[in-house]
């Protein structure tokens, strides 16, 4: 399995030389770099291969995904008197990202922009498939667009400035896809990876990158828009988007987005075992092995009936009935489960009961 080329996905050494093709074939006519306060201090000033260009710093954190920095965003555009020959690079996280490139495909109907992904989860995930915006009022991703970048450009060398939170994070996204579509690299990583590979600084992530990217571009290149099969790269998603909203505004117990989808995970294969399309035996290696990576951040059984209902804004949702993607086997995953509000008040109430 080979990334279509369509996605122009290329992998970076240290000397980031493979961005130069991106400046000697294109004539931008204007260039703007998009980053946060880490990006700029941590990975910006490698870039010594950019053309003259513009920074627009924005701050950190998923709080800041909003119309209110998009607006800024735009306005920097502006000032900037960039036109619709122009580049956006964006240089961060999933955060920047997705606000950068929902930017870009909107400001003056549309420039170009490529994506450069600094964390291992906007590597794994984020900046692949062409998905873009904003949280709005506290609902994840809830307004936005699909538009492919121009290119991706990984280079796995940034993962060295993270904190080891940041890489189990987005080693959730790793783990869901090959609980979705590939058994044997489910059962190596099961083995291979645990907290001591994740706390390791000099760990080599280049083929785990390699894999997810090459799993979730193919999916993207069978169901571009999410009208089906797109549907399965939200297995973890609909009871872990609504948690993370859920303590979103909660600095104290904020999670982060994968540590929420490790949760999300655990209770979707119960549904998936309840559902009878896999075995409670598959369902408990799922939590397990989880648990041994994530531990178990604490839910308190008083707030399911808070969390639950945010799943109504899910986007796979259709005809006012909620829809999960859950798995029919271990390497295989189906969409469009009907699950009513009790059998997910079940599903949180399983996960309560293992912290007991």
């Amino acid at each position: 399995m080979s990334i279509p080329e369509k996605h122009n996905i290329h992998f970076l050494d240290s000397s980031l030389l493979g961005l130069l093709p991106l400046f000697e074939k294109n004539k931008f006519s204007k260039t703007a770099v998009l980053v946060d306060e880490n990006t700029y201090k941590n990975c910006y000033p490698i870039f010594s291969v950019l053309p003259p260009h513009y920074v627009i710093k924005i701050k950190s954190g998923e709080e800041q995904k909003t119309l209110k920095t998009a607006t800024k965003i735009w306005q920097k555009l502006t000032d900037a008197e960039l036109d619709r020959k122009s580049l956006l690079i964006n240089i961060g996280g999933g955060v920047i990202g997705d606000m950068g490139g929902f930017c870009a495909a909107t400001y003056k109907r549309g420039i170009t922009f490529v994506q450069i992904p600094t964390t291992l989860l906007s590597q794994v995930d984020a900046s692949v498939g062409g998905k873009l915006g904003i949280d709005f009022n506290g609902l994840k991703n809830h307004i936005g667009v699909f538009q492919e970048p121009k290119a991706v450009y990984i280079y796995p060398g940034f993962l060295r400035t993270l904190d080891r939170r940041e890489i189990r994070s987005g080693y959730a996204e790793i783990v869901k896809h090959c609980l979705i579509q590939d058994k044997p690299m489910w059962k190596k990583i099961k083995k291979s990876i645990s907290t001591n590979e994740l706390n390791d600084t000099h760990f080599d992530w280049t083929e785990l990158i390699a894999h997810s990217v090459k799993i979730k571009a193919n999916v993207v290149e069978q169901d571009p828009k999410e009208a089906g099969l797109r549907k399965i790269l939200n297995f973890g998603h609909t009871l872990g988007h609504a948690i993370e909203t859920h303590f979103l505004t909660n600095p104290e117990r904020k999670l982060l987005h994968g540590e929420a989808i490790a949760i999300g995970m655990m209770t979707e294969a119960w549904l998936s075992a309840k559902k009878g399309f896999i075995s409670n035996d598959e369902s408990n290696e799922v939590a397990q092995y989880l648990i041994s990576i994530y531990g178990l951040p604490v839910i308190h059984r008083e707030e399911i009936p808070a969390i639950v209902p945010l799943t109504l804004q899910d986007k796979k949702n259709s005809h006012g009935k909620v829809k999960f993607s859950l798995l029919k086997k271990i390497g295989d995953c189906g969409y469009d489960a009907d699950i009513t509000a009790n059998e997910m008040i079940e599903a949180l109430q399983y996960y309560v009961g293992l912290l007991k």
